[in-house]
């Protein structure tokens, strides 16, 4: 399921969903990318991506050395402070897929979450609940040397938060369905609760088999953002706006 459009009006112009939109992409393409789309540049995730080994093992770093990663205290390493990889790491992407995904659900969920904040609150609620989202990660493995990169937990952090605020608003949503292909309305509360169970899921098999595969995706930070949306979104939003009419 894509999300395409909800139903609930803003009264302000997104200003700072527009620019994490903004920043993300400028990081994506003309820092990560600057030669072009072929693959990522790795020694740019390992210095600047959160490893959770890094966190947890203060004074170590991680070095890309050949074709390994090595660990541990190595002397006159240049890396960024560990303690700025918590912010780096929400700006880096791994593919188009991945950035683009997060930046649709960001604009289409965020800009409502903005206009109940106002800009300022807004940005420390995306950040706080990024740095969250790293934390659960992090507290399901502590000592993983895998770059930890991507939005993903600062944008679950707003669609905890959203679902609260708008539980009874409503999605377009491109829907796939076998060999179908096709654009529904469906109440958001459903379309998120399905994405959170999927998370669930996914990061529940990474507890019974931890070998097996979350395939690079950081499932423990979804959820971790998403709780963090969920609990802590009335401290931050100052007001709500009904529904509006059904989107067509």
């Amino acid at each position: 399921m894509f999300p395409l459009k909800d139903n609930i009006p803003t009264d302000r112009f997104p200003v700072v969903t527009v620019a994490l939109i903004a920043i993300n992409a400028i990081v994506f393409v003309f820092w990560q990318h600057p030669t072009g789309f072929s693959g990522v540049e790795v020694t740019k995730v390992v210095e600047y991506g959160a490893i959770p080994y890094e966190l947890t093992h203060p004074g170590q770093h991680c070095l890309v050395s050949g074709a390994s990663l090595v660990c541990g205290h190595i002397p006159g390493a240049h890396d960024p402070p560990t303690a700025l990889t918590v912010l780096t790491s929400m700006f880096m992407h791994g593919g188009v897929l991945h950035i683009v995904g997060n930046m649709l659900f960001l604009w289409i969920f965020g800009n409502n979450v903005e206009d109940a904040m106002g800009p300022v609150r807004f940005l420390l609620f995306y950040l706080l609940g990024g740095a969250v989202a790293l934390a659960g990660q992090v507290a399901f493995d502590p000592n993983a040397v895998t770059p930890t990169i991507g939005a993903s937990g600062a944008v679950a952090a707003v669609l905890g938060g959203y679902i609260v605020l708008y539980p009874r608003a409503r999605v377009l949503t491109l829907v796939f369905i076998i060999f179908l292909v096709t654009i529904i309305e469906i109440p958001a509360v459903i379309m998120l609760a399905l994405w959170f169970a999927q998370q669930a899921f996914f990061a529940a098999r990474d507890l019974s088999d931890p070998l097996g595969g979350a395939g690079g995706v950081a499932y423990w930070a979804h959820i971790g953002g998403f709780v963090f949306g969920l609990a802590l979104i009335r401290l931050f939003a100052r007001r709500r706006r009904p529904p509006a009419a059904p989107v067509y």
